[in-house]
Formats: C-alpha cells, sequence, structure tokens
C-alpha cells in the first residue's frame, strides 16, 4: 500500500476522491434498492406460477381421474415444436423472458380416443408452458441475486472502506498540515524575535559595551 503523502497536493487529492465517492454512492445505493425490490417481485411471480402449477395438477388428478385407465395410451399426445425466449432489460440486468411456445399434436381419430382427451391435451399444454416459466423465472431469481450480492459488495465498499479510509486520510493531512503551519508560525516569531534583539543591540552600541565592562 503507497505510503500516505502528508501535502496540499495529496489533500486536494483525498478531497476530490472524496467528494467522487459520496456522489456515487446514492446513485449505486439506488440501484440496489431497485434490484432489491426486483428480486422480490420475482420471488412472488415464481410463488405465483408454482401455484398455478399446482392448481393444473390438482385440476387434472380430480377432473380427469379416468387417465389412471392404462387401457387408453396418452402418450406422445404433444411435443413443443417451436420455443422462443428472449431477454429483456431490468436495472440493467439481462433476464430470460418467455416469448412464444408453440405445440404440435399428432392427429388421432376421435372415435380412437375418448372425449375428455382433447381436454387433457389442453391441460397437458398448460403444465407444461408453466414448468418452462418456473425453469426460466428461477434463472431471472438467479441472476438478480446476483446481481445483488455484486452491488452491495460496491456499496459496503463505498460505506466501509473507500468514505472512511479517504475521510482519515484527510483528517491526518490536515493535522499534519495544522502543526507544520503552527511549527512555522512559532520559528518565524522566534527568528523575528532574534533579528529585532540584533537589532536593538546594534542601535545602542555604548550600551552593548558598557554591558560588556
Amino acid at each position: 500500500m503507497a505510503r500516505l503523502q502528508l501535502n496540499k497536493s495529496s489533500l486536494a487529492k483525498h478531497t476530490r476522491a472524496l467528494k467522487s465517492y459520496k456522489r456515487f454512492l446514492p446513485s449505486l445505493d439506488l440501484k440496489r434498492q431497485q434490484l432489491l425490490a426486483e428480486r422480490a417481485h420475482a420471488y412472488r411471480i415464481l410463488d405465483e406460477l408454482k401455484s398455478e402449477e399446482e392448481a393444473l395438477y390438482h385440476f387434472v388428478k380430480t377432473q380427469l381421474p379416468m387417465l389412471s385407465n392404462s387401457d387408453i395410451d396418452i402418450s406422445n399426445l404433444i411435443a413443443i415444436e417451436d420455443i422462443t425466449v428472449a431477454e429483456e432489460n431490468v436495472v440493467g440486468i439481462k433476464l430470460p423472458s418467455l416469448k412464444h411456445i408453440a405445440f404440435s399434436a399428432p392427429s388421432y381419430s376421435f372415435l380412437a380416443k375418448p372425449h375428455w382427451v382433447d381436454n387433457y391435451c389442453l391441460q397437458l399444454k398448460k403444465t407444461v408452458t408453466a414448468t418452462i416459466k418456473i425453469a426460466l423465472q428461477k434463472q431471472r431469481i438467479n441472476r438478480l441475486e446476483e446481481a445483488v450480492a455484486t452491488i452491495t459488495q460496491r456499496v459496503n465498499l463505498f460505506e466501509q472502506v473507500l468514505i472512511p479510509q479517504a475521510e482519515h486520510n484527510i483528517k491526518r493531512i490536515r493535522i499534519f498540515l495544522s502543526d507544520e503551519q503552527m511549527v512555522a508560525v512559532v520559528r518565524a516569531k522566534i527568528a523575528k524575535k532574534k533579528v529585532l534583539d540584533q537589532t536593538s543591540s546594534l542601535s545602542n552600541p555604548i550600551d552593548s559595551a558598557e554591558g560588556m565592562l
């Protein structure tokens, strides 16, 4: 660590740095508050999506009990044909967002399948969509958690290290310069007194000579 220079130039440097830190800190803290709010919102959405998924499972379980009939083939009824995940900028953080999902379904004879299969396919699409949204929402939360941790470290750096250190350095330099100024004043007074004494002695040579007898 570089040794602290106790001079006016160093004082000006640390004073400018302190002003910069104090000017930048509020914007950092504001962004942290925004990220914390966005993270809390993301968790609420995740809870809603999980509730939606549970509700879908409950609906299928209670409204479509015939699914337990192993004689009816309900495999490969749908498939994900296309899925589009985009990124949106939230408080400067890129977060994934589901933009589009398309399903394909093989055609089957209405006579070969019971009437409730169509409803099951619809609920299955909703459930798959909810599951994908949950996975993406977890990714959003992970990125927000990382962003919150990073900016919290920066805020703590300013609050607990940079600003206190700059204030401490400024205080040390000012005390040193004040002491130096005081010493200089004392030296100047002593020098002035010596000059006055010498001048007084030279202006009264007879008194000086008599003082020597």
